[in-house]
């Protein structure tokens, strides 16, 4: 951790955290329904990767994937959850340079993590109803080790560049940022250096990555829609759609929230505080929240797993066998 060693004021100095600008007097009542949000993320996610781990039939790459997106939903929101509640709570308000550094960088990490994840999910779903005869042979367990560990690579390669450089920048100290945890365009607005050289810079580190993922994805369906309107059955048309349900419902909740509050950081600085505040919050809260729920109830075989999990030993026996994995 050498890089967070310097000796200079700047560094020292402290970011002050904001929850909700204008609201701080509801802040015990707001603090009810956002626990409850960050319960249902923590342990819906966590249900949702002992299932996949402990079901062999869910051992396929779908479900790994799947998984992948439950670990990073859960990560991101561990990354948030001690400042948001310790705003909420504690009026715990104040952060350090280099606290805020390292949120900022998990914060980040894992947000470019679950577009990547996306983009596998999306290949996933390419190959299960473009290529069904070459699916089996393509993604095979070293394939999804290969693709996972791929997407890691890539964040470390793009992500330590940015710390390195985030850290040579001057901050003003004591700045009131506009959310309850540290994030790039609202962080670099307080530079000595031009904020909007580096707000643009992040803005197109962010468009090169999240934006080159959503592309990935609308051609992957592009090329699914076109395969799905030529099977002539209309329930075989419906049931392969279907598959995609799921996929489709996360990359909304996600890719729309950044994209709106990316946007509203940059280019409408006019906009309430509070605003922005709200909208940060839902792009790190809801895709967690959701995500799992979602999956959950379209998916066959994590719903059966699920039942098989919270039935009582004695009454089981035989209600869990034989699903297929299909996703309805």
């Amino acid at each position: 951790m050498a890089i967070f060693n310097n000796t200079t004021s700047t560094y020292s100095s402290n970011f002050l955290l904001t929850a909700f600008p204008g609201l701080e007097l509801a802040h015990v009542w707001i603090s009810i329904p956002v626990c409850c949000l960050y319960i249902i993320a923590l342990f819906g996610n966590s249900i949702i990767l002992f299932v996949i781990i402990t079901e062999r039939s869910l051992h396929k790459p779908m479900y790994y994937f799947l998984s992948m997106l439950s670990a990073v939903d859960l990560c991101l929101t561990i990354t948030t959850l001690p400042t948001v509640l310790g705003v909420l709570w504690f009026n715990s308000r104040k952060i350090s340079f280099n606290g805020c550094l390292i949120q900022m960088f998990f914060v980040h990490s894992f947000s470019f993590l679950e577009s990547s994840v996306l983009v596998a999910m999306a290949f996933d779903r390419f190959m299960a109803i473009c290529n069904p005869l070459k699916y089996a042979t393509v993604l095979t367990d070293m394939m999804t080790m290969v693709i996972g560990v791929v997407i890691c690579i890539r964040q470390i390669i793009i992500m330590f560049p940015m710390l390195l450089a985030l850290k040579s920048i001057s901050f003003l100290g004591g700045k009131e940022l506009s959310h309850p945890f540290c994030y790039h365009p609202d962080v670099i607005k307080f530079s000595y250096s031009s904020p909007w050289v580096a707000s643009f810079g992040g803005m197109f580190l962010q468009l090169y990555l999240t934006g080159t993922d959503l592309l990935f994805i609308l051609f992957s369906y592009v090329l699914i829609l076109r395969t799905v309107l030529s099977i002539v059955a209309p329930k075989k048309q419906q049931k392969a759609f279907s598959t995609c349900v799921c996929h489709i419902c996360a990359v909304t909740i996600f890719y729309v929230p950044m994209i709106s509050l990316s946007l509203t950081h940059r280019l409408l600085s006019s906009t309430p505080r509070v605003v922005c505040s709200i909208l940060a919050n839902v792009y790190l809260l809801l895709p967690p929240v959701v995500n799992p729920v979602i999956y959950s109830l379209k998916t066959n075989t994590i719903r059966q797993a699920l039942l098989q999990l919270f039935q009582p030993k004695h009454s089981r026996g035989s209600s869990g066998r034989g699903h297929t994995g299909r996703w309805v």
